[in-house]
């Protein structure tokens, strides 16, 4: 009989073609690097961490054609691989590696978790996410009967906010300050209070903050060992600057790079931002979300 892969559970990947998926992620994104082109990794990557890699990848070649002057090799080593069983498509795991990027003297130890997604059993392994984190930062995963991981579904009524609803919540609360499910931090009370409070004689600033939660950019959750959860999700951040009369704002090589109309009095700048969250389980302790990491990148910019 045959058990068609849509409906059994199986883990998303063996660790062997993790292990590959890692090794064709690190080439091709050292290629790009290199060249300063977008359309060597471009198969490899998706969701948010596509729209960053590949916007950051359009505008330093237009800034420097002639590719990286200073490329230096993304190396990931001594990778972990956490291997979640599902049923269906898409499929995903989690790489928990060691960069050589916190070599540099006095720089902390840090760990790459980098999400993969396969959409289809046709498809390619493409890396979704990417977190920057501390080892201490990082908790132990539950683990089912055959060692491994557990997936988190996007409408868990088990956490104090659902993965699905995360980015919802999180636009809401830069926007609003509501709703308080957030704990105080650098991507959360710090970065709302900086921009509610930015002046500068002559300038005016608005913020728009939409949620990115479907498709490529579908928040992607692992359970914790304390029934919480760490969760990836994603998010898109609008900021204008309109300038008094005789005034323009300032466009900086990368914006310009990524400009379109011409920069009269306003000025309009598009991130796409992934975060990595620890979500405690509903009704433990404070029930504060934990924003572990933040990572924004400059997509598009606009002027009028």
């Amino acid at each position: 009989m045959t058990v068609h892969g849509e409906l059994e559970v199986v883990p998303a990947a063996t660790k062997s073609e993790a292990a590959q998926a890692l090794a064709d992620f690190t080439a091709a994104y050292n290629a790009a690097d290199k060249a300063y082109d977008p359309a060597l990794d471009e198969d490899r990557v998706t969701g948010s961490l596509g729209a960053i890699n590949q916007a950051g990848l359009k505008a330093r070649h237009k800034i420097e054609p002639d590719g990286n002057a200073k490329h230096r090799p993304l190396e990931l080593t001594d990778a972990h691989y956490v291997i979640p069983k599902k049923a269906g498509w898409p499929r995903w795991f989690l790489a928990d590696t060691d960069s050589n990027r916190d070599q540099d003297s006095g720089k902390q130890d840090t760990r790459w978790l980098l999400a993969f997604v396969r959409s289809g059993p046709d498809a390619g392994w493409k890396a979704a996410y990417l977190s920057v984190v501390t080892p201490a930062q990082l908790p132990d995963f539950a683990k089912d009967s055959d060692g491994r991981a557990e997936p988190v579904a996007a409408d868990s009524a088990e956490l104090a906010v659902a993965p699905q609803d995360l980015g919802t919540r999180y636009t809401t609360y830069l926007q609003k300050g509501a709703p308080d499910v957030f704990a105080p931090g650098a991507a959360t009370s710090l970065w709302r209070d900086a921009r509610l409070n930015t002046r500068r004689a002559g300038f005016s600033y608005q913020y728009i903050d939409q949620p990115l939660d479907s498709g490529a950019f579908a928040p992607l959750g692992l359970t914790t060992d304390d029934g919480g959860a760490l969760v990836f999700f994603s998010s898109k951040h609008f900021e204008r600057q309109t300038a008094a009369q005789g005034l323009r704002p300032a466009v900086d090589p990368d914006v310009e790079a990524l400009l379109t109309g011409e920069v009269k009095s306003t000025l309009t700048k598009e991130r796409v931002s992934s975060q990595l969250v620890y979500v405690p389980k509903k009704g433990a302790g404070a029930g504060k979300v934990i924003v572990l990491n933040r990572l924004p990148g400059l997509t598009s910019a606009k002027g009028s």
